[in-house]
């Protein structure tokens, strides 16, 4: 699944244009690297955002297509 998309279905970023911008920003690294929007997730993946002074670091759990409000959050695990 593409970077944007997992971010938006995980709701770790609440719009897909976001997570597009975001990553086209650089604000966005997998296991320590920069990477586009279009980059393919796995599960074991961790994903780092910077928002503005803030840093939310994840690690991928589970991949899905579409998700539930409740069920978004066992998407991934906080670090």
């Amino acid at each position: 699944m593409r970077l944007d998309k997992y971010l938006k279905v995980s709701r770790l970023i609440k719009r897909r244009t976001v997570a597009n911008e975001a990553c086209d920003a650089g604000r966005v690294a997998v296991n320590g690297k920069v990477v586009k929007a279009s980059y393919d997730v796995k599960v074991g993946d961790v994903i780092e955002i910077g928002f503005g002074n803030k840093t939310v670091k994840a690690e991928v759990t589970m991949i899905a297509d579409t998700t539930k409000k409740e069920a978004a959050k066992e998407m991934y695990k906080l670090l």
